[in-house]
């Protein structure tokens, strides 16, 4: 059978740069194609790119990365690593060669006083995610050194180094062996120098000392270790290395005592691993991880096994990005009791705001809301009486969830009204979020709410916003019959149901209701059953007697929730700075936007009543009796132009003239602007945008003498357990059938959007 064949692309004098990903790029430097097969010997190759080059065989090494794994440079160093090489690019007819000069002599291992001479090490070899699984048996194969458990420790008497306590032994961690010293260690060689050495603590000994063995490859334990004495020996049995360090008198200074430099272990694989521990993990990576906040853990296992030659697993990269992000970010025990101080805080900087905030009995944190003055006169000056109710779960290390109030401004963008953090959602957190919305709220109007009918909401708004209006949110109840009528249908039936349902919530008129549930009848009489007892006066437009100007779900402000979604990992009061951030943000763009708007409604609305425009020319008004037309097109409407009227439903339904009040406006000489639902002017909107959320001055927990007078709040005991948290926002089964419908803010049709609209304007 033929050899397999390939052109390797060899590259040489440029540089590697890492992007925001992690991922390696190649800029600059020369290049050579060379043909290789699967036959090809090793020395063979290294001779042939040598002698392209023009360089020595013994100066050279060979890397190449690996496909679908562009972090991990690997090291062509034998006759199996160059057929694993051509294997692994089957698939392509090239392969990307590096070629590096090694230039710089190893050091002179012998005299140091606790390096070794031999070291038994592992292959780094990575396994590409793609990689064939005849592939994957090779590598496997050709693994012949031991490898440590990483669960196994020896030692039951180990103490942790960050405790004074003894602790569980430590995990052990083995080195690789491609270099005798992983070149990110290679500055810790001397971190050590031996007896009369001082260190200004306990703590800086200890990761002096962890980072010299990491850089010698050599694992320890400790025999004595608290806050003035430690000492360690090696890890190996019979090993004579040891130090001892203690406190110098009268001082906090900590001294290396004695210490014995000889090693005699010989780098027995047993005694080859080292006690990297978690707060050693996030000092490497705490720099890395301020520039790149998604770093994950797995790019953690990769980046610090070739920086280190240290072979951490998932949990221990996992914890010690906690711990990082903890140190830059700040405690998160810390910002809970800084709540009341925060509080205050909003409230100074932002008066007429309202930030308050909860505890259980046991002073854990319940429950935090927060409403800004802008948002609170905006809503009330320029919005209709239009507000969205959702929550979404928080995965910060605390958990807990944020509800959140959202309103339509005029042009149909999202406008935050308030949100709080509770530690759950339940009914009695909504029915608390909805009394202090209340208690900032002046508006006299009946206000619709857009929101799920469970959760005690049904009743809280009933009984907190007396005269108000419920809609149900569409999406919600959708699931809810998915769920109710699970296992009936199959998939395609349970879309086309859904499909109906949305149809009967938008129709205008009770005969397009009753038509668009008469399908569902046809498919399912339980379906139908639970549609006519799910109150659809509360969620269809026929019947449904507040004004929710065509919107159907209550996730309509997911631009907010993406904002939370962005800093919910972050501690408490620096989550709710970050989202009082966004809102500044949002209002002072959305201000400068409308400066520049010359036209009386604003843009989405002046697209919709040029649309109308366009299909009144159609129509005839065929009849007048006082202040009623009638009008003739397809169809024949009524249209009271004193009471803003039309048989139709379109002018109520959406505050703004439809098409045959358009025609009668426009034949009685009349202006369509004064027509129109004040909500929708520019007008109103540049009031919504009026005000500005200011800044929240940074908090510190001031020093309190006297107890009695210290507000306690401690985090709630809702912990995240360890592991990637869930990225699903909802648990439902149906996820996959009940999504939001696309809405065309020109034409209010469903299926399509704005850019795809095919009506005439």
């Amino acid at each position: 059978m033929d050899a397999k064949k390939i052109i390797a692309i060899c590259q040489f004098g440029g540089e590697f740069e890492t992007e925001k990903d992690g991922s390696l790029s190649y800029r600059g430097g020369d290049a050579h194609a060379v043909d290789i097969d699967d036959q090809m010997k090793f020395n063979e190759f290294k001779v042939e790119v040598a002698e392209v080059f023009n360089f020595s065989v013994d100066s050279m090494s060979i890397k190449y990365l690996l496909p679908g794994n562009k972090k991990t440079l690997i090291t062509i160093s034998n006759d199996k690593d160059l057929k694993r090489m051509v294997k692994f690019h089957g698939g392509s007819s090239t392969v990307d060669i590096y070629i590096f000069i090694e230039d710089v002599a190893a050091p002179d291992v012998s005299n140091m006083p606790a390096s070794r001479s031999s070291r038994t090490t592992l292959s780094e070899t990575v396994v590409p995610v793609n990689a064939p699984l005849d592939v994957v048996d090779d590598l496997i194969d050709d693994t012949t050194h031991s490898i440590i458990p990483l669960d196994v420790a020896e030692d039951t008497n180990q103490v942790d180094t960050n405790m004074n306590v003894p602790t569980e032994a430590s995990p052990i961690f083995v080195v690789s062996n491609d270099e005798k010293y992983a070149k990110g260690a290679q500055q810790w060689q001397n971190t050590i120098t031996g007896v009369g050495q001082r260190f200004s603590s306990v703590h800086e000994f200890r990761e002096s000392l962890r980072k010299y063995a990491i850089a010698h490859q050599f694992a320890f334990k400790y025999k004595k270790n608290d806050s003035h004495r430690v000492t360690v020996k090696c890890k190996a049995e019979s090993c004579p290395w040891r130090i001892h360090a203690s406190r110098l008198s009268t001082t906090q200074l900590i001294c290396i005592k004695k210490m014995n430099p000889t090693h005699t272990c010989e780098g027995a694989v047993a005694t080859t691993g080292h006690q990297a521990t978690r707060s050693w993990v996030a000092s490497i990576i705490k720099e890395k991880l301020k520039v790149f906040p998604n770093y994950k853990p797995k790019d953690i296992v990769n980046d610090i096994k070739q920086e280190y030659g240290i072979q951490l697993n998932y949990f221990q990269a996992w914890r010690g990005k906690e711990i990082a992000k903890e140190q830059l970010q700040g405690s998160y025990k810390e910002a809970y009791s800084q709540l009341p101080f925060f509080c205050e805080k909003i409230l100074e900087a932002n008066p007429g705001s309202l930030a308050t905030y909860t505890t259980k009995e046991d002073s854990s944190f319940h429950r935090l809301f927060v409403s800004f003055h802008a948002s609170l006169y905006g809503f009330q000056q320029g919005c209709r009486p239009l507000i969205f109710l959702d929550s979404i779960p928080l995965k910060s290390k605390y958990q807990g969830t944020l509800l959140a109030a959202t309103a339509a401004d005029g042009d149909d963008g999202v406008f935050p009204v308030s949100f709080a953090v509770v530690d759950a959602e339940s009914d009695d957190n909504w029915h608390w979020f909805l009394l202090q919305l209340k208690s900032v709220l002046s508006t006299s109007c009946p206000i619709t709410f857009v929101a799920d009918r469970e959760k005690g909401l049904k009743k809280s708004i009933a009984e907190i916003f007396a005269g108000s209006f419920h809609g149900y949110c569409l999406r919600y109840l959708t699931e809810q019959l998915i769920r109710d009528l699970k296992g009936q249908f199959s998939h395609e039936v349970k879309r086309l149901m859904i499909e109906d349902i949305y149809a009967a919530a938008y129709a205008p008129k009770p005969e397009g209701f009753q038509s668009s549930i008469e399908n569902i009848k046809s498919i399912s009489i339980d379906a139908y059953n639970w549609i006519i007892r799910s109150e659809p006066q509360n969620w269809a437009n026929s019947y449904f007697q507040g004004a929710r100007y065509n919107h159907m779900t209550s996730n309509f402000g997911e631009l907010f929730y993406s904002w939370a979604s962005d800093a919910d990992e972050l501690p408490i009061t620096q989550m709710v700075d970050v989202i009082s951030g966004k809102i500044m943000e949002l209002i002072v763009t959305r201000k400068a936007e409308s400066d520049q708007w010359l036209t009386r409604l604003t843009p989405s609305m002046e697209e919709y009543l040029e649309k109308e425009s366009h299909k009144a020319h159609t129509l005839q008004i065929v009849l007048s009796t006082g202040s009623t037309y009638e009008v003739c097109g397809d169809s024949i409407e009524l249209v009271d132009i004193d009471h803003w009227d039309c048989s139709c439903k379109g002018w109520q339904l959406t505050g703004l003239p439809c098409c045959h009040a358009f025609a009668v406006i426009m034949g009685i000489g009349r202006s369509p602007y004064d027509y129109c639902s004040r909500f929708f002017t520019t007008e109103s909107y540049r009031l919504t945008y009026s005000e500005s959320v200011r800044p929240i001055p940074h908090v510190d927990t001031p020093a309190v003498k006297d107890s009695q007078l210290a507000v306690t709040v401690t985090p709630p005991p809702t912990r995240r357990p360890p592991g990637r948290p869930t990225t699903k926002r909802y648990g439902s089964h149906s996820q996959d059938i009940v999504k939001r419908q696309l809405q065309c803010s020109r034409c209010k049709g469903l299926g399509h959007n704005k850019s795809t609209c095919k009506d005439l304007l």
